[in-house]
């Protein structure tokens, strides 16, 4: 099995390519932009926190915060009613891969 920092690596990589697709979406709003870039920072944050091995709790709460912003960054896309079905793909694949690190257990 992946490490959680792996696993957060691959969530990672799925923001970035939402972002992109966000950011290409000229119908998109600048409010669904902003929630998308805190979904990547506050993964960001959580890989910089294990990777400088913080304890199992403080790794618990970046954790958290990276599901809860997974979570804002869905709902945002499902509620912009000019964005586009690849902008909402999107971001629905970074929250899943979010969702899957919570399934799986950290």
């Amino acid at each position: 099995m992946e490490s959680l920092i792996e696993r957060l690596t691959l969530v990672e990589r799925h923001v970035t390519r939402a972002i992109e697709t966000v950011r290409s979406d000229s119908a998109a709003s600048p409010v669904l932009l902003a929630v998308v870039l805190e979904f990547q920072r506050k993964a960001q944050k959580a890989h910089a926190a294990l990777s400088s091995g913080v304890d199992t709790r403080a790794a618990r709460e970046a954790v958290v915060e990276v599901e809860q912003a997974a979570d804002s960054a869905n709902v945002a896309a499902a509620a912009d009613p000019s964005a586009s079905e690849a902008t909402r793909k999107a971001i629905e694949v970074a929250h899943k891969a979010m969702c899957l690190i919570k399934v799986e257990g950290s």
